[in-house]
């Protein structure tokens, strides 16, 4: 649900079984007991926490050299060459960003320097989710951008049960140490450093309402990307919108996991009827259909929108992770938006391409966050710090004023450092 009003002209065809934000109420406070064990315990923990949740029972959580090998050796020709088909693709974007961020420096005043540079993390902690499918994509958008950006240490974590292939996914993308933990306990490991898992300066990637709930407990001391919650797919409809399509897409999504949010916003009457029941013929024959249907159930909508001003306003209301336009005007439409994770424009511009394989990142903002947030890019992993410097024009440029603004504030230690160097100028 969204934490603005929603306009009295919307009518909603199919409102939300459930409120995502309250559901997640008692995930809190086991979160908040994983990372207080694990910053006591360290591995203890973590093992202890792998077993409960995951099943698992490992003498070590950091996957060899070897196993990272015979995990690449085991991979499907196909599936191989298609990951690096992926792979190429993100890179490449990810360069193509990264040449936008330039290094600045000026003298805004005579003898006053100014200046940024962009600097690359250190080290990164990668959450890569694989419990439920083997998302072999998901360690490529983390981890791929990162190399690019200039990190020096990659590191990846990714659940114990997790198919091999993600850690032939995590190998070929890029990861310097590949370690098998999953959930919370993952998030807190990295945050907090264990006997075997080193403290990261900054974690990215999406998870679960646990991961997500970890990510957001532990921001302050580490950097996170943003809390990436369950997905989301709006589509913005006219009468020229094509119910089977539509609702292919909004399946194709709700099979990620049972609390993800879909919704049609649409002017057409017609067609969110016609949405809403082939929705339904779609779920008798799709094979995700028990995780699909309870998601459509308590988080799917339709909304019917007087006018296309309207439905817009309320697009940008949900600013939705993924935002498809299927729309007459599909560019045209495209422009006037303004709040979303990423923007697919026309018909053949498919999340899923995005979600897989066609170089922007899936890594994207959930929870209304696309209202502030952009989701993750190369940019994430650089940090842009400033720097100044004087000669004897710049001191006699900002001593004075800066001498005059300290004494009217009462700052006396302020006032002598600026004074100081004028003094010794003009002496």
């Amino acid at each position: 649900m969204s934490r603005l009003p929603i306009p009295d002209n919307i009518r909603f065809i199919k409102s939300p079984g459930r409120d995502a934000q309250a559901d997640n109420a008692p995930v809190v406070t086991l979160v908040a007991e994983i990372l207080a064990r694990v910053g006591r315990e360290g591995d203890v923990a973590v093992r202890d926490y792998s077993a409960q949740f995951d099943g698992a029972t490992l003498d070590q959580f950091e996957v060899s050299a070897a196993d990272r090998q015979a995990a690449l050796d085991r991979l499907d020709p196909q599936t191989r060459a298609d990951t690096e088909f992926a792979i190429s693709n993100v890179r490449a974007f990810a360069e193509a960003q990264l040449g936008t961020l330039s290094d600045l420096e000026i003298e805004i005043r005579p003898g006053v320097h100014l200046g940024h540079r962009n600097i690359p993390l250190e080290r990164v902690g990668c959450y890569v989710p694989g419990g439920r499918y083997p998302l072999l994509s998901a360690p490529i958008m983390s981890i791929v951008p990162a190399k690019v950006a200039g990190v020096t240490e990659v590191i990846a974590c990714l659940p114990p049960n997790a198919h091999e292939a993600m850690i032939a996914g995590c190998h070929l993308s890029g990861a310097d140490r590949i370690f098998r933990i999953g959930g919370a306990q993952a998030i807190a490991a990295m945050a907090l450093g264990t006997e075997t898992v080193p403290a990261v300066d900054k974690i990215v990637g999406p998870g679960n309402a646990f991961v997500n709930e970890a990510k957001r407990q532990v921001f302050g001391p580490v950097g996170i990307d943003q809390l990436a919650g369950p997905s989301e797919i709006f589509i913005l409809a006219d009468s020229t919108g094509d119910a089977e399509m539509i609702a292919t897409d909004l399946l194709a999504q709700a099979e990620h996991d049972i609390r993800t949010r879909v919704g049609l916003i649409t002017t057409d009457a017609t067609l969110a009827d016609a949405v809403l029941t082939e929705v339904d013929r779609q779920l008798e024959t799709l094979s995700t259909a028990a995780t699909a249907a309870q998601a459509w159930r308590d988080y799917g909508e339709i909304a019917l929108c007087p006018d296309e001003a309207a439905m817009i306003a309320y697009s940008d209301i949900v600013a939705a992770e993924h935002l498809q336009v299927h729309t007459l005007e599909a560019k045209a439409m495209a422009k006037r938006l303004r709040h979303y994770g990423s923007l697919f424009i026309g018909t053949d511009a498919s999340v899923v391409y995005s979600d897989k394989c066609c170089g922007t990142n899936h890594t994207l903002p959930t929870m209304g966050a696309g209202r502030y947030t952009g989701g993750l890019w190369v940019g994430s992993y650089v940090k842009t710090v400033t720097h100044q410097w004087m000669d004897a024009k710049g001191v006699h440029q900002v001593a004075p004023p800066a001498v005059r603004q300290s004494a009217s504030e009462g700052l006396e230690g302020h006032r002598r450092a600026a004074q100081l160097r004028l003094d010794r100028l003009q002496g």
